[in-house]
């Protein structure tokens, strides 16, 4: 509509709007005649150098012949095309120049005037504003779909951790879930397996956002597959690891603790597979104890060898998982919460309930983080045994 107009007022034989796009090449997105008809393969129909240097000056161009102007009857593409009267004016919003509105003559000398220059910039003017607002709309409308879409994998991936914590006489359990961003690379899991025992889960994924969540997604049901019918935590593990390297791709693998309860004798069975040691600390103790690795990370190497190792859980021992998003939070000054820190935290709350503690530690890293965005997702998984089964 803006291009038939100008080629109606200002007795031009064609007309082109063009933009100027990110990689700085020229997008048209009209180009008419005076027939008001859509012309054919634009980019080859106007001087590319008369528009580019409008974009890049920011100045509006009149010439009454292009063939004897000096300015531009060196340029192939105006001897080629025989261009005549040309007018061409930027397309500028606040000093940021979308593109161009051009306009041209190939039979008539001396066509347009300076009265024709003002009327164009100033229909460049108004059309720029436009194209701008259209602009914005389509960006908010995309980042809108994003959002949505972000949502939704959130609702998707929360809906793939544990609805409740387990409930077994004499012990408790608590989490605590907080992705760094719309979704989270880490993840935990407890399920039942056989002979009463449960499999118990906290896991890290390397990096963060919509790769990390959908490559977590496939290892929780890889882990699960893997740990229900296997004979001992070691093997679970070992086959677990050989699945998702099979599926790892650009380097993707995860950390991960996995613990085997039976919540009648306080044995633990567990694997640890390059996570953050876990904390032990026995009912009473000034001093705790570490999980150590047992392995390397899973999805590195292919046939890697996992060990196990076992502990006896007592009434009042307590034993705190977490990733490294809580060690690692920043506050600031872009000071870490520390392990040190961390470790105080737990033994200076040993005695409060597994939700008291995992909630205390919640409020405490709110506090000092304060202000500052998350680095990392948040895990947290406290196991307490409170009394004999």
């Amino acid at each position: 509509m803006v291009m038939d107009e100008v080629i109606s007022t200002t007795n031009a034989e064609r007309g082109f709007i063009v933009l100027h796009t990110d990689n700085h090449d020229l997008d048209f997105r009209a180009a008419r005649g005076i027939d008001q008809n859509t012309l054919a393969d634009p980019e080859f129909q106007i001087s590319r150098g008369v528009v580019q240097d409008v974009i890049q000056s920011g100045e509006p161009v009149l010439t009454s012949d292009a063939q004897s102007d000096e300015r531009f009857s060196g340029r192939q593409s105006v001897i080629n095309l025989r261009l005549r009267s040309i007018l061409c004016a930027p397309l500028n919003v606040k000093e940021n120049i979308l593109g161009a509105i051009y306009v041209d003559n190939r039979l008539h000398v001396g066509l347009f005037t300076q009265a024709d220059l003002d009327l164009l910039s100033a229909i460049a003017a108004s059309a720029a504003i436009a194209i701008e607002n259209a602009r914005l709309y389509q960006v908010a409308v995309e980042k809108g779909r994003m959002e949505r879409d972000l949502q939704l994998a959130y609702k998707v991936q929360s809906s793939l951790l544990p609805r409740e914590t387990p409930s077994y006489r004499g012990w408790e359990f608590a989490t605590r879930w907080i992705p760094a961003r719309e979704v989270a690379g880490d993840f935990f899991d407890f399920f039942p397996l056989g002979d009463g025992e449960l499999g118990i889960v906290i896991a890290d994924v390397a990096d963060k956002g919509i790769a990390s969540a959908l490559f977590m997604a496939s290892c929780r049901s890889v882990i699960r597959g893997s740990m229900l019918p296997a004979s001992s935590p070691q093997d679970g593990i070992n086959s677990a690891n050989r699945l998702i390297h099979a599926d790892a791709t650009d380097g993707n693998f995860l950390t991960l603790f996995y613990a085997q309860l039976n919540p009648e004798t306080g044995e633990m069975v567990y694997v640890n597979a390059g996570h953050n040691p876990p904390l032990l600390v026995r009912r009473g103790a000034d001093v705790l104890q570490k999980l150590t690795l047992t392995g390397m990370a899973l999805g590195v190497i292919e046939d890697f060898n996992y060990e196990q190792r076992a502990i006896n859980l007592n009434p009042g021992d307590m034993i705190f998982l977490f990733t490294d998003g809580v060690s690692e939070a920043v506050d600031i000054d872009s000071a870490e919460f520390g392990e040190a820190r961390l470790e105080k935290f737990v033994l200076d709350n040993q005695e409060q309930t597994a939700e008291d503690l995992a909630a205390s530690l919640e409020s405490t890293l709110e506090v000092f983080t304060a202000s500052t965005q998350p680095f990392d997702d948040i895990t947290i998984v406290v196991i307490k045994r409170t009394s004999a089964s």
